[in-house]
């Protein structure tokens, strides 16, 4: 898939699907915060931060959070929302390919895993599982709608990562996007 797609958006906009504006997104950002099991977490890990509201929360909540998007743009914008904050880390890095070597006690997979191929899935659910640590929870939220032009929807993602060596801990759906917690 060309990831360049994720650019060109962002060359039209800083925030080309409507974060900052759309009630469907400040939904499911309330809903992932509310679903989280704990109050605090050591280490946090979020690819695709796109503009960083969620990162910016989340940042609230975690010791460290690395965030990171396959956009330059994107990261910057999340940097410009952030600032200089010492215990976020922002990089550009392309999931699955670019994972990071750390251990995390929360991954967050929001809106994100639709964009892949099938095996890269598969992929980026091989390396959640060897640095989510024991205890550690992931979260996935992605929109149930049609995803032109990409080979998995919002269900299909779930229904893959399912498989992963975690127990499902928290189910939550609504009309337009499914919320699972997996605890490893």
């Amino acid at each position: 898939m060309d990831r360049a797609v994720f650019d060109r958006m962002f060359e039209r906009g800083d925030d080309p699907w409507g974060f900052t504006t759309s009630a469907y997104e400040a939904r499911k950002r309330a809903v992932t915060l509310a679903s989280l099991r704990a109050e605090r977490y050591a280490s946090a890990f979020e690819p695709g931060c796109a503009i960083g509201l969620l990162t910016e929360q989340l940042a609230s909540r975690c010791d460290r959070v690395l965030a990171c998007d396959v956009s330059p743009r994107a990261v910057a914008l999340t940097r410009r929302r952030v600032g200089d904050t010492a215990h976020v880390r922002l990089e550009v890095r392309e999931v699955p390919r670019d994972w990071p070597d750390d251990r995390f006690d929360l991954i967050v997979l929001s809106e994100l895993a639709y964009f892949l191929a099938p095996l890269e899935l598969d992929e980026l659910a091989e390396a959640a599982a060897a640095t989510l640590l024991p205890g550690g929870d992931l979260v996935a939220v992605h929109w149930l709608g049609p995803i032109d032009g990409y080979p998995l929807d919002g269900r299909a993602v779930h229904d893959r990562l399912e498989r992963g060596p975690w127990r499902r801990v928290v189910e939550h759906e609504e009309p337009e996007f499914l919320l699972e917690v997996f605890r490893a």
